[in-house]
Formats: structure tokens, C-alpha cells, sequence
């Protein structure tokens, strides 16, 4: 069953700002990973997702329902965690709590006491006056008090340490477990990684691809780097097997190669290799971060403004 549903979607706000034409679904029980920098256009879908806006053109659905019209119908199905948090001022963390406890129609705290142990959060402190790391658990316990079957979080882990967002990531696999439905929206290729059985690779505003996570981590086409004697073993190398179709030769850096095979044709890359003298052969293993910067390589090499996060 479709949850979540984005068709044909656009937002544009002019200077080539906004979301473009971009679609996709998650299914119940589904973790699906929205990856991205800051500006690519995750929190846009999301908040047309939430019904706080209306797109331009196409459609953002939740339980089959447009979301700007139907937004009252559904809102207490979904737990919202947002990239930004801001509190109201004035309240302590326990009449934060008690406040969204009202709002959600929350009777029991059982829930409520799990998530604050779990989180480690202290809400005797007014909220002004907390650290962005306790604010953000607050927001958590918030978001997940009233078990909602669906959750749409916005870079979650901002503001958290190590510690705590690797029990944020534990905690997702287990309401993933229990058959949550998931959009996860993050810059942190770990926490993707980790947890969602989809992925959406989103830049200027366009989905640029999307992949099943296990597609990734088990590929038959697999990379190899190859250290030759000598030039001259390379070159003659080369000059044999340049135009092979059985494998790639992807890049040359002084006395190594790239080479691209699928695991059907290992056996024939061994064997041309056997023909010219080489010091090692070893494969490199593509990470998520590896597969990503495919798209966001001219922001690396060209003094792009994006700032990245490996856990």
C-alpha cells in the first residue's frame, strides 16, 4: 500500500530555486532515504507534504489524500520531525511535553517515559535556555509521543552527538521493525545508509536517481585498482585490451588503472592480467558517499559550497 506520494511535483520560487518536476512513492513499511545537501529541495517537498503549501504543479498525497486540502485528515497519523527547531519560549520541557501530550491526545505515558530514558533528555529546564542537542530530543520525544504511523523527519540527527545518533539510527530500525512508513530527509550518508531500504539522490531540485539500498551494497559490477610494474606493463596492457568489452577501463594515475567488470567476467580480467607483470590487484568497495559524489563531483572539484557529514 502507498503511504506517501509525490507525482510530477513542482515548486519554483524563479532564479532557479525550487523543486522540479520530481516524483516518487513509499510504500507501507517502507524506509525511504531523501539524500541531499542543504538547498537541494528536501525540506520544499516536505513541507508540501505536510500541507503547508500548495505546489505549483502535480501532487503531494498522504494515505491517497492531497495534502494542502486534506492536511486536517491525516495530520494525526503522521510524527514530524523538522530540520530547525524552535520552541516556544516560556515553557519548560515538561510543559512542552504536556502541550503537545494535549494537542496529540495522548492518555498514557508509558510512551512518553520510554522515549525521555531512551533519549536522555532532561525537561526541567525552560526551553530557552537549553542546548540545540537537548532541543532537538525534545522535539523527538514530540514527534514519536502519540506512535504514529507515519514519519516524515527532517534531518533528524542536526544537533546530536555521536552517542545519540547512533541510537536515533537503532531506534528508526526498530520502527521500522514495527512497520512504520519512513521518509528520512538527511546530508548524513551514515544514517541513509543504515536505515533506508530506498534511496533518492536529489540535486537543484531534481531527483538525479533513485535506488534500492541492498542494489548498491551487493552490485556485480564492482571496481578493481590495478598497480602495474611498470608503465610500460600498463601501456601494453592498454594497447590489448582498451576496446575489451568484457571490462571498463574507468581512469589511468601514473602506474595504476580503474578497471570496471561485472563478476561474470573476473575470470577473463585475471587472465589478461596474467600477461604482463603487476604489483597488486585489489578491489575497492563503492560506499554511499562514493555513488553520490558521481552526481556532486563538479561541487568537489570546483569549490562548491556543500559541506558533507560521514556520521
Amino acid at each position: 500500500m502507498i503511504k506517501i506520494e509525490v507525482e510530477h511535483f513542482t515548486k519554483d520560487y524563479g532564479f532557479g530555486r525550487g523543486v522540479f518536476d520530481i516524483s516518487f512513492q513509499i510504500h507501507e513499511g517502507e524506509v525511504y532515504g531523501f539524500l541531499g545537501p542543504n538547498g537541494a529541495g528536501k525540506s520544499t517537498t516536505i513541507r508540501h507534504l505536510l500541507g503547508f503549501s500548495k505546489p505549483d504543479k502535480g501532487h503531494t498525497r498522504i494515505l491517497g489524500m492531497e495534502t494542502f486540502t486534506n492536511y486536517d485528515k491525516f495530520m494525526d497519523k503522521i510524527g514530524y520531525l523538522p530540520g530547525e527547531i524552535a520552541l516556544p519560549e516560556g515553557l519548560t520541557g515538561y510543559e512542552f511535553i504536556e502541550m503537545i501530550k494535549e494537542l496529540k491526545r495522548v492518555k498514557d505515558d508509558k510512551y512518553i517515559k520510554y522515549l525521555c530514558d531512551l533519549f536522555e533528555v532532561d525537561p526541567t529546564g525552560e526551553t530557552k535556555r537549553m542546548s540545540l542537542g537537548m532541543k532537538r530530543k525534545l522535539a523527538i520525544v514530540a514527534a514519536f509521543m502519540n506512535d504514529p504511523e507515519i514519519l516524515i523527519l527532517d534531518e533528524p540527527t542536526s544537533g546530536l552527538d555521536l552517542k545519540m545518533q547512533q541510537v536515533f539510527i537503532d531506534f528508526i530500525k526498530e520502527e521500522k521493525e514495527r512497520g512504520k512508513t519512513i521518509l528520512l530527509s538527511s546530508h548524513i550518508f551514515s544514517e541513509v545508509d543504515a536505515t533506508c531500504d530506498r534511496i533518492a539522490i536529489i540535486k537543484d531540485g531534481k531527483i538525479v536517481a533513485e535506488f534500492y539500498a541492498t542494489d548498491l551494497k551487493h552490485s556485480k559490477n564492482k571496481n578493481y585498482e590495478v598497480e602495474f610494474s611498470s608503465l610500460d606493463d600498463l601501456h601494453v596492457f592498454r594497447n590489448l585490451y582498451e576496446k575489451s568489452d568484457k571490462f571498463t577501463i574507468i581512469n589511468q594515475e601514473d602506474n595504476h588503472l580503474l578497471i570496471n567488470v561485472n563478476d561474470e567476467n573476473i575470470n577473463y580480467l585475471i587472465k589478461a592480467l596474467s600477461h604482463v607483470h603487476f604489483r597488486s590487484f585489489s578491489q575497492l568497495k563503492e560506499t554511499l558517499e562514493d555513488y553520490f559524489m558521481k552526481y556532486y563531483k563538479e561541487d568537489r572539484d570546483f569549490g562548491g559550497a556543500i559541506q558533507w557529514k560521514k556520521s
